[in-house]
């Protein structure tokens, strides 16, 4: 993770970041009891600053807080609101290069015990450089010991805190074992998703991911891919479930996520994916990516809101 920058916003305010904190006796902090979304800010050579897919951010969100039940947030916060706080942000902190902004929902209130309803919440965003999790030339993922958790015990559909323990402990297990990330299975033993991002296969021409029921978080870049694979490039794209042998077969494999772009898998449980190299698939959705989120290539030009 890069350095993050000095502005915060705290508590309806911009504010020193060293000074947006969150009480040790908070819902937030004794039961993870919030949620959250990333999103890229995309500064071009003539400084435009761009967010990819803003509103479908601040959906999420609000979608994530719906599900756990946190329903304060959602009459305090619109989205016209949200934007605004955003370019507030954005400006406080003179952003000049691409960066990541993080923005939770916490439940801010004291010794409220197991439950969420009828609380007080409080929003925060920070801001920090661009630093992508995984490799834009390629990464190596071992199948995680940890299961995903099922989305019958925490939603998966919800980018809930206290969940990302889950995460942690999949991924540091893969570094331990000296691979870059996980392969997280579901509770059937089929591919579910990375630590933090989404997967994709490429076999005999063909574009799989694992469907919405595979117990992933359904990734906006994760749609994002499907939409420019299946219209613009005319690719058959197919969501099924997918075994593990799969991947050490396909053609390409590649992973999607707002923190990990697009990186290409070149080995699995040591086994090379196809020559070991990225396929032109991956390289191509790769590249309309990276020009896309920075104003440069004609697709999908409205996924872009200027920050």
């Amino acid at each position: 993770m890069g350095d993050v920058y000095e502005k915060a916003y705290f508590d309806n305010q911009i504010v020193s970041f060293s000074d947006a904190n969150l009480s040790i006796a908070s819902s937030a902090v004794l039961y993870g009891l919030s949620v959250y979304t990333v999103f890229p800010i995309s500064v071009t050579k003539n400084n435009e600053r761009f967010a990819f897919r803003l509103p479908q951010h601040y959906e999420r969100l609000v979608n994530s807080a719906k599900i756990i039940g946190m329903d304060t947030f959602i009459s305090q916060w619109r989205y016209e609101k949200f934007l605004h706080v955003v370019h507030e942000l954005v400006e406080a902190n003179n952003i000049e290069n691409d960066a990541y902004v993080r923005v939770s929902v916490h439940v801010n209130e004291n010794i409220a015990g197991t439950r969420s309803r009828g609380l007080k919440t409080t929003l925060s965003m920070f801001i920090y450089d661009a630093v992508p999790i995984l490799k834009p030339e390629g990464c190596r993922l071992k199948t995680s010991m940890w299961r995903r958790i099922p989305d019958s015990a925490i939603p998966s559909r919800a980018k809930v805190n206290g969940a990302y323990v889950n995460s942690v402990l999949a991924k540091q297990d893969a570094l331990d074992s000296g691979y870059d990330d996980c392969i997280f299975l579901d509770i059937n033993g089929h591919v579910c998703e990375l630590s933090a991002a989404n997967i994709f296969i490429v076999r005999d021409g063909v574009l799989i991911t694992p469907d919405s029921t595979s117990d992933l978080l359904e990734g906006i870049n994760r749609k994002s891919m499907i939409e420019i694979a299946r219209g613009d490039l005319g690719m058959e794209v197919v969501e099924r479930s997918i075994d593990l042998t799969e991947l050490y077969i396909a053609d390409e494999v590649f992973t999607t996520g707002t923190s990990a772009n697009i990186s290409p898998v070149l080995e699995v449980d040591a086994r090379k994916i196809s020559n070991g190299q990225m396929g032109p698939v991956t390289k191509k959705l790769q590249k309309i990516h990276h020009d896309m989120r920075h104003g440069r290539h004609k697709l999908h030009k409205n996924w872009l809101t200027d920050v």
